[in-house]
């Protein structure tokens, strides 16, 4: 065995597994290293993917627009193009999201591999192969934040369209249980009167009519007349409930997407910063 030397990390390394590592390093970037202008754009697979998040983002907005009322989308998710859509829809979102988390954990696996390489072979003293490594890093990082915001967006986008076509459910349930106790309320009132102009009526031929039978028989109609009632008007206060609920509901999903959104830009912020970081010292070199 040769002598041993100490790690990064404290451990004992010997010489030779040093040499070996910093000859595989070297071999795998001198190809990059050649005074050659480093490609920075993003291969077929992630454009496809951040094309697919702007998407996503796109549509996370279009939908929490104010102006466009539930029932609309509503109208827009039951046409047939969306219903053909939606035939083959969950196939493909189940393929769409195991194609999604394959990319996140690539992305992780590119991380910790060369954050591994950093922490174990020593390239102060050589910076080109430093340079290569954190570019590597960087895409890693990138294509980690990419996949992941699209996976998310495509939960949160699944859910938020649930949830605008439940609300749009509610809102034709309550209007038709408003119109339900509305003609409810206007057959109470027409049996009211005629209840009190039987009274009259009973009063007036009481030689004709048993009043306290008349009397009995008008109370269980009007008895069963509020139990009518009553059952339209707690089904009218549970549908307002579950619209209230869909509301807040709808309002916490346009916050979180409102959020996400922040948050998106200020990654592309610091991606814009990482980038201006990673180009600036390979101009310098090019020069």
């Amino acid at each position: 065995m040769g002598r041993k030397g100490w790690g990064p990390k404290g451990l004992p390394v010997s010489v030779g597994e040093r040499l070996d590592a910093i000859g595989q390093v070297v071999t795998e970037t001198s190809s990059h290293l050649c005074w050659k202008p480093a490609n920075h754009r993003m291969s077929l697979q992630w454009t496809a993917v951040a094309t697919f998040l702007y998407a996503e983002v796109f549509a996370v907005l279009l939908l929490c627009i104010p102006f466009i009322s539930p029932k609309r989308w509503q109208k827009i998710f039951k046409s047939r193009l969306v219903e053909l859509v939606v035939t083959y829809g969950n196939t493909f979102f189940v393929v769409l999201i195991v194609i999604l988390v394959l990319l996140v954990i690539d992305a992780v696996r590119e991380i910790r591999k060369y954050d591994d390489v950093t922490e174990k072979v020593n390239l102060q003293n050589n910076p080109g192969a430093m340079e290569h490594f954190h570019m590597k890093l960087f895409r890693a990082q990138r294509n980690l934040y990419i996949a992941g915001f699209s996976l998310l967006l495509s939960f949160l986008l699944r859910r938020l369209v649930t949830l605008i076509s439940q609300q749009a459910t509610l809102l034709a349930s309550n209007e038709a249980f408003k119109k339900q106790a509305e003609s409810a309320s206007e057959a109470a009132k027409k049996y009211m009167e005629e209840n009190d102009q039987l009274k009259k009526g009973a009063a007036m031929d009481i030689g004709k009519l048993d009043l306290e039978d008349a009397e009995a028989k008008l109370k269980e109609e009007n008895k069963n007349l509020k139990a009518d009632l009553k059952k339209l008007k707690d089904e009218l206060a549970s549908t307002k409930q579950k619209l209230e609920k869909a509301e807040n509901e709808a309002l916490a999903m346009h916050k979180q997407s409102e959020g996400l959104t922040k948050e998106y830009d200020r990654l592309l912020e610091e991606h814009a910063k990482l980038q201006a970081l990673v180009d600036g010292p390979m101009d310098k070199k090019e020069e």
